[in-house]
């Protein structure tokens, strides 16, 4: 199915962009870099016959401090993502993850915010932000809310926006004293480059001790899992290479719990406990050199 017989829009404001969504209801979409939206159509997994382009209001744009927040626009690029000194210094893994998507080509058109509306089970960055502890800011006919990323996500390319509300922004917060990130992933050495399976850890480490973990699973169920069993095994722990191939290991099957049975899942069992060591020792290097 290709692209036939659609309407383009160009709203100025966010209002109006809202206005439009809800009017044309499942018959609109929101283009912003168009790296997913575009291909979805030629696939025949898009429909809509509005398209509401989004370029033109400036809200949405760039990436900039909130007082302790870092404000990321839904249409900052994920190259602006993966260069921004800003993004950078709230979360490493979040650089590294828009880091792992496509080519450079690819990055400059790519949205944040289209790799969170389109919610592609194997998105990159909603993992990353979601262990930084990103919020994400809505705006909709009956004004703007916030919600923890992780609640963002509720199925397979399916998302907690309602009728005519749109993502604003992804906000991160001040990040914990003595605390640093990592973002692992696997993809095939053929065809696609997308990700098989992710990690993404945020991990607090103060006085030798582990203090706080958020690590979050990505690529392996139809929305990322932020899991419980490894801050369990981790806090209060003295960081080791031993500890985090134990720990990983041991929380493969929480990762794998809402798995989507495809051929491929035999291979995320087998590759997430390797990921998910590999980010637990990179993110306790940081925070370790961050105290000393």
């Amino acid at each position: 199915m290709g692209i036939a017989v659609i309407a383009y829009h160009r709203p100025p404001t966010i209002d109006s962009a809202c206005a439009l969504a809800r009017a044309y209801g499942s018959e609109g979409a929101f283009l912003a870099g168009g790296t997913e939206l575009i291909p979805d159509y030629q696939r025949g997994r898009e429909s809509a016959r509005h398209l509401i382009a989004l370029d033109g209001v400036a809200e949405l744009h760039g990436i900039r401090r909130e007082g302790p927040l870092l404000r990321i626009g839904a249409l900052a690029t994920i190259a602006q993502v993966e260069r921004s000194a800003d993004v950078r210094g709230f979360s490493v893994a979040l650089v590294e993850a828009a880091s792992a998507i496509g080519s450079p080509t690819i990055r400059s058109r790519a949205t944040l915010g289209g790799n969170f509306c389109r919610a592609v089970p194997c998105a990159d960055t909603p993992a990353a932000a979601i262990a930084a502890g990103a919020r994400v800011r809505l705006a909709g006919p009956d004004g703007e809310r916030e919600m923890p990323a992780e609640e963002f996500f509720v199925g397979a390319r399916r998302t907690a926006l309602r009728l005519g509300e749109m993502l604003v922004a992804v906000i991160l917060p001040a990040q914990p004293t003595h605390a640093a990130s990592s973002y692992e992933r696997f993809s095939r050495r053929r065809g696609s480059s997308v990700a098989v399976a992710s990690v993404a850890v945020r991990l607090q480490v103060t006085s030798g001790s582990i203090t706080d973990v958020r690590a979050v699973y990505g690529a392996v169920a139809a929305t990322p899992i932020l899991s419980t069993r490894l801050t369990s095994l981790l806090v209060g722990q003295v960081p080791s290479g031993e500890l985090f191939a134990r720990v990983a290991a041991a929380s493969v099957d929480e990762a794998m719990a809402d798995a989507t049975t495809r051929r491929s899942d035999s291979l995320r069992r087998d590759v997430l406990p390797t990921l998910t060591r590999r980010a637990l020792v990179r993110a306790a290097e940081r925070a370790i050199g961050r105290t000393t």
